[in-house]
């Protein structure tokens, strides 16, 4: 087994969570169609250090997942996994493989020594229900490579045999049947030995880390498979800088098929120190979104923009930000990058132009255009005291900025637009004196009931005031999504993946690669919905909610 396999098989196991588990959702299960089979918690914790940045654990038999794909994907995924091992899943590893797949990142480098290069140490421990047929399937496999020539090392080690072929210094596999509940496997002996040292040291281990014990009372009931990430630590691992100021210093991420219409990916922050309170909840649907139409590929909906970086969202925020790119001052504008555009060409800054006066509700939508590279916009205002100075304000900006504030109807409402107006010579015209008056919007606005609608032109409003009976609200797939958050939240991102992803792909080139390594889960996605909730002032929780074709 190549040092690459361990990348290959954490890589597919997410993947196979998302695919198979989605796909499960196609089929016609009632409830969680794995039932108790999904462990409650991983129990190969005790051989993870404290110190290690990940850990992952699929917590259900892959055989259990065998129900719910549709065009045999798990069985091409088992293929590809063990692809030039000379290990064939359905004869050596499906008579014992139990209810869990456990892989980490034990340290950022095994030999703790810098100047050699880093190297990364991983285990994998699998869960065996049959003790004897494990202990014979490592055998079996260290026998073939020693049939095929390789040099094996066999020690004693805690009372535990350890086998290793280090024939190719990057090439080398480690493995033990380790009592009789797990089989494990490591690119170094080291990382086996210290392994059976944080079982026999409890205080070594994962299960004894504070962090660990406070997170994992954060998990649902019933979870598939469980991430726990110890962020200093996976920041060290990957070469990033977090922030000295840094809040947050671990993360676990659940997966959860809590019916047959959606899987729930749910992260939890665990916060050191200070944290900053949770957003405003929504106090009740949002108004604001019936204006958006059924149209939108990106929405986002929410309660009192004002505070928003004065919140633990923005604190969240800007440590990723921090550690990603060196820079806490990236906002909402980098995630939705139309309006880091709008910033640019009205110069002016969202947090204190436009935020600072949104008190009440809000939404923002995006409209995608075949016909243009950018969509359109669309932002809606609950209409508060602060609201008539904020629009008055954004009216001066536009004034300064050399554009020409002016109303008229469209059809019976009354419309203001920003425009600038350009003459420009008629070079074709038989007399060459001749002007034409070019004028060009650069955003229009306009009241409807209690909220101020902005678009970025008169197409786009005009198909806003005629959403009535086609708005975002109205649609199947969004009242869905949106039935799946818990309640009270803190507002939501609803992305209509059919709609958007070129646009994505566009902005975030990375996607394309993802597409192609989660190529079943990306043909099937058709929407996904981001919200965070929970009061808890030292806790971070949000959810991701992923609706698939087929029901």
């Amino acid at each position: 087994m190549k040092q690459g396999l361990f990348f290959r098989f954490l890589a597919a196991s997410l993947t196979m969570l998302l695919s198979f588990g989605i796909a499960g959702c196609t089929n016609s299960f009632g409830n969680n169609p794995l039932g108790s089979s999904a462990a409650k918690l991983p129990g190969a914790a005790i051989f993870v250090s404290k110190q290690a940045p990940v850990m992952l654990s699929m917590l259900v038999n892959p055989d259990k997942l065998q129900s719910l794909e549709r065009n045999g994907e798990i069985s091409k995924l088992k293929s590809s996994l063990l692809a030039n091992t000379g290990i064939d899943y359905k004869q050596d590893i499906k008579p014992w493989l139990g209810n869990e797949i456990t892989l980490a990142v034990t340290t950022p480098d095994i030999d703790r020594d810098p100047e050699n290069g880093l190297q990364p140490g991983y285990l994998m421990a699998l869960a065996t229900n049959k003790p004897e047929k494990s202990r014979e399937f490592v055998d079996l496999l260290f026998s073939k490579r020693a049939i095929a020539g390789t040099n094996l090392t066999v020690e004693q080690y805690e009372g535990v045999k350890l086998i290793a072929d280090e024939s190719q210094p990057d090439q080398v596999l480690a493995g033990a049947a380790v009592g009789d509940r797990f089989v494990l496997f490591a690119n170094d002996p080291k990382v086996l030995r210290e392994a059976i040292n944080n079982v026999q040291a409890a205080e070594l281990n994962l299960t004894n880390s504070n962090q660990y014990q406070q997170a994992i009372k954060q998990l649902p009931k019933g979870a598939l498979a469980v991430a726990f990430l110890n962020l200093p630590l996976v920041a060290q691992w990957q070469g990033l800088q977090l922030p000295e100021t840094a809040t947050y210093d671990s993360e676990i991420i659940s997966l959860v098929l809590p019916n047959n219409k959606e899987l729930v990916a749910e992260t939890t922050f665990l916060g050191q120190g200070e944290t900053l309170p949770p957003l405003q909840p929504l106090s009740k649907s949002s108004g604001a979104l019936q204006y958006i139409p059924a149209s939108a590929g990106l929405a986002i909906a929410g309660e009192n923009l004002s505070s928003l970086d004065n919140s633990n969202l923005a604190q969240l925020w800007r440590q990723v930000t921090t550690a990603v790119s060196s820079s806490g001052k990236e906002g909402l504008s980098r995630l939705v990058q139309p309006l880091a555009d709008l910033e640019k060409r009205w110069n002016i800054n969202l947090k204190e132009d436009i935020f600072s006066w949104v008190q009440g509700e809000y939404a923002i939508g995006l409209l995608p255009r075949p016909e243009q590279t950018n969509p359109d916009w669309i932002f809606v205002a609950e209409k508060t005291e602060s609201a008539p100075a904020g629009i008055s304000h954004l009216d001066a900006i536009a004034s300064s900025n050399g554009l020409s504030l002016n109303s008229f109807d469209l059809d019976t409402q009354k419309i203001s637009a920003w425009t600038q107006v350009k003459a420009t010579k008629l070079n074709d015209a038989p007399d060459k004196s001749k002007y034409a008056i070019d004028t060009k919007v650069y955003g229009i606005h306009t009241t409807q009931g209690n909220y101020e609608i902005f678009a970025s032109n008169l197409e786009t409003m005009d198909e806003v005031l005629n959403a009535k009976n086609n708005s975002l609200v109205k649609n199947r797939t969004f009242q869905n999504s949106i039935a799946a958050i818990p309640q009270p939240n803190q507002g939501y991102v609803y992305l209509d993946w059919t709609k958007s992803q070129e646009i994505l792909e566009t902005q975030l080139p990375i996607l394309k690669l993802l597409k192609i390594v989660a190529k079943p889960f990306f043909q099937n996605l058709r929407s996904l919905t981001v919200s965070s909730y929970g009061d808890n002032p030292e806790l971070f929780k949000g959810g991701v909610f992923l609706q698939m074709d087929g029901f």
